[in-house]
C-alpha cells in the first residue's frame, strides 16, 4: 500500500467509525496532503509510512511556518498527522508511531466575539410577524441567542425535537451527542408564528423547521446571511456570524450569575474547560463596564 493508499483507509475509518464531520474529514485529508508536499518537496519522494521518523516530520512545522500558516492552523495539521500515524500503528502497519516524540502546538487564545444586550434588542427589533421570511429570520436569531445552539444543529431542528409544552428542544451536536436544552419564551413564540405561516409557502423537506426559499431544508450559508445582514449597523462586533449569537447566550448566562456547569452542558461541550473562556470574556465584559461607569476608572 502506499501513502495515499493508508491515508484513505483512514479518512475511510473516520468517516465510518469515528462518524467525524464532514469538515473534519475534510480538514484531515488537506492536512495529510500537505504533508505528503512537503515531504516531497524537501525529499523528492513520497512518504513512506514504515519509515517514518521524528526528524522526518519536525520540519513539516517550519515548512508551514514558511507558507505563513497561522498557529491555529499549524496545530490542527500536525493534530491530523498524528491521528493518522496513531492509527497506523494500533492497526501495526508501522512498528512505532514517530510522532509521539513531538511536542504539541498550544493555540492562540483570543476571546470570542459577542454582542451586549442592546444590540441583541436592537437586532431582533427589526424582524416582525408581517412576513414569513421575516418571521423565519426571527426565529432562527432567537433561537440562536435564546438556547446557544450552533447553526448546523438549528438547521437540523426537526418539529418532533420540540417540546411546546415543556420548554426545551432535543439538540444533536457533536459526535451525534444527544442534549436537552431550553427553549426561551420568545424563541417559542416566534417559532409557533413560523410554523403557522408554513402553509403559504412551498414545502419539501417538511420534518425540518428551518427552509430555504424552495422549500428545501436551508443550507449553512443562507441561514448565515441572514444573521449577517441583521447584524449590519447593528453591532460594533468585528464578527457577524451565527456563532457570535451562540457566544453572546453564554457570556450573558454567565454575566448574570448562571452556573458555569450548566452553560456548558446546554453548549454541549465535551469538556468544562472548554466554557472557561467565556469566564474571561465575562470578566473583560465587566472590566469594561467599570472603565465607562465608574468616575475614577
Amino acid at each position: 500500500m502506499t501513502y495515499t493508499d493508508y491515508c484513505g483507509e483512514f479518512l475511510d475509518y473516520c468517516k465510518v467509525v469515528r462518524n467525524f464531520s464532514d469538515k473534519t474529514i475534510i480538514g484531515y485529508d488537506y492536512a495529510l496532503s500537505e504533508f505528503k508536499r512537503y515531504f516531497v518537496e524537501t525529499f523528492e519522494v513520497e512518504p513512506d509510512i514504515k519509515l517514518l521518523e521524528a526528524d522526518d516530520i519536525r520540519p513539516f512545522l517550519g515548512w508551514m511556518h514558511d507558507k505563513s500558516y497561522k498557529k491555529n492552523t499549524l496545530k490542527l495539521r500536525m493534530s491530523a498527522l498524528r491521528s493518522f500515524l496513531k492509527y497506523c500503528y494500533k492497526n501495526e502497519y508501522i512498528d512505532k508511531n514517530p510522532a509521539i516524540s513531538i511536542s504539541s502546538i498550544k493555540s492562540d487564545k483570543r476571546l470570542p466575539a459577542f454582542l451586549v444586550e442592546n444590540e441583541v434588542t436592537e437586532i431582533v427589533a427589526k424582524f416582525d410577524d408581517s412576513s414569513y421570511k421575516s418571521i423565519r429570520s426571527l426565529a432562527l436569531i432567537e433561537l440562536l441567542y435564546g438556547s446557544g445552539l450552533r447553526i448546523s444543529e438549528a438547521l437540523n431542528l426537526k418539529f418532533n425535537d420540540i417540546n411546546f409544552s415543556d420548554k426545551i428542544i432535543k439538540v444533536t451536536g457533536k459526535g451525534n451527542r444527544e442534549r436537552i436544552v431550553p427553549l426561551s419564551s420568545k424563541s417559542l413564540e416566534a417559532l409557533q408564528k413560523l410554523i403557522k405561516m408554513r402553509k403559504e409557502v412551498l414545502i419539501i423537506d417538511k420534518d425540518y423547521i428551518f427552509l430555504a426559499d424552495n422549500g428545501k431544508k436551508m443550507y449553512h450559508s443562507a441561514a448565515y446571511r441572514i444573521v449577517q445582514n441583521a447584524m449590519k449597523g447593528s453591532t460594533e462586533s468585528p464578527k457577524k456570524s451565527p456563532h457570535v449569537l451562540r457566544h453572546t447566550f453564554a457570556t450573558h448566562l454567565l454575566s448574570h450569575g448562571a452556573d458555569i456547569r450548566s452553560v456548558s452542558e446546554m453548549l454541549g461541550h465535551k469538556s468544562l474547560s472548554t466554557t472557561t473562556i467565556y469566564t474571561h470574556l465575562s470578566i473583560e465584559q465587566l472590566k469594561e463596564t467599570y472603565k465607562k461607569a465608574h468616575p475614577k476608572a
